[in-house]
């Protein structure tokens, strides 16, 4: 306590300080309210991000699976499609095939097997024509609220179960793809082999047709059997057969004509048997009342022109009385002595071919080496030829 001291005169006497109990400041408890709010806000806060990035993160995988699935089906499409229009091709030209077949060359059930594999072929590429113009899904912005990322999921989901299906049917596809396309191309390649392969009976059975006409038949078989794959070029090649197949029965009817008369029959004869003579020599015949300056008078005429280079061919002139006179052995040693010039493009280097009189010797020498001994041989022409001339004509056959 604090001594007290005597105060001044008129004052009051008083402590320095009064003295007593400090009073001390009231705390305030916290609100447990406010504190249980704040604690559900922040669970509710952590509740909403951690749906956020669940969300988020099952986006991305299913994203990701709808991702694989979209490259998987757009590569098999892609592969579908490729194999469908290459078969597509190969229908279109099969089946121009059939629809320009005149039935010259080719073999009806040949062509039959051929529209039978078009129409299975057409019918393979509709099915997968479906399902390739079937609309491929596609990914949307990714969503920013979790309730739209996990509806996207679902969605994506599902688009991928739809796309994982498609490739599934497409890929079942390939193998009668494969299988339509190796039937259609064995079909096709047998009706243009057939078609070529007629070729040389169908010339034998013309063969008053006249020589260029044939060759441009064996020409056009030639490239038909020499296609591989159906295409525009098969077409392209097989009407150019067709084309010169009714060439050359144009062609045998116009000489035909030109021979038409009693003597007809005859003139064919004639040409047959030149022909034997020289098997592998094209030989066209033309007939006149005068050749080479003769005909008339029991007199007989022949000419011929012959080429090089391949194939063997040559033009024989004859007059109408080596016919009137057949089968008479002058008639034939005359005949034989026209084929001894035709042959000589088999023998080419036999003889020597530079001068007319060599070349009339080699003919009769021919002729002569193959029996045909009357003087119309070419010797009461051009007189008796050297040995030399007929040894060496008896290897030229």
């Amino acid at each position: 306590m604090t001594p007290l001291t005597a105060p001044d005169p008129g004052g009051h006497l008083l402590p320095a300080h009064l003295a007593g109990p400090v009073p001390t400041a009231r705390r305030r408890r916290p609100r447990r309210g406010v504190v249980l709010a704040l604690l559900g806000a922040l669970i509710v806060v952590g509740g909403l991000g951690g749906l956020q990035l669940t969300a988020s993160l099952g986006y991305d995988d299913s994203r990701a699976q709808f991702a694989q699935a979209l490259d998987t089906a757009e590569g098999r499409a892609a592969e579908i499609r490729r194999t469908t229009d290459e078969l597509i091709s190969i229908a279109d030209a099969a089946s121009q095939l059939v629809e320009l077949d005149s039935g010259m060359l080719t073999d009806p059930q040949t062509k039959e097997q051929l529209a039978a594999s078009v129409a299975s072929a057409s019918e393979t590429t509709s099915t997968t024509g479906e399902l390739l113009d079937e609309d491929l899904p596609d990914a949307e912005a990714k969503p920013v609220t979790f309730w739209d990322l996990f509806a996207a999921s679902t969605a994506l989901r599902t688009d991928a179960e739809v796309l994982e299906r498609l490739d599934t049917e497409l890929a079942d596809e390939s193998p009668a793809l494969d299988a339509a396309s190796s039937d259609l191309m064995e079909s096709g390649l047998t009706f243009l082999g057939f078609a070529a392969d007629a070729a040389a009976p169908f010339e034998a059975a013309h063969i008053s047709a006249k020589n260029d006409d044939v060759i441009a038949l064996r020409n056009a078989a030639a490239s038909v059997s020499e296609v591989t794959a159906l295409d525009e070029g098969s077409v392209s090649s097989f009407t150019a057969l067709q084309d010169a197949a009714a060439q050359v029965v144009t062609s045998e009817n116009a000489e035909l004509a030109e021979k038409a008369g009693p003597l007809q029959g005859v003139r064919l004869e004639v040409e047959a048997f030149a022909r034997s003579l020289a098997p592998g020599v094209l030989i066209e015949f033309d007939w006149s009342p005068v050749v080479n300056g003769a005909g008339y008078g029991g007199s007989m005429g022949g000419l011929t022109t012959w080429w090089w280079d391949e194939p063997d061919r040559a033009l024989i002139e004859l007059s109408d009385s080596v016919a009137a006179q057949w089968p008479a052995e002058r008639s034939r040693a005359l005949v034989a002595h026209e084929v001894g010039h035709a042959i000589s493009v088999k023998c080419e280097g036999m003889y020597d071919a530079s001068t007319q009189d060599s070349i009339e010797k080699w003919a009769t020498a021919w002729a002569i080496g193959m029996g045909f001994s009357d003087d119309a041989n070419g010797v009461s022409a051009y007189g008796y030829p050297p040995q030399s001339y007929i040894d060496a004509a008896l290897a030229c056959r």
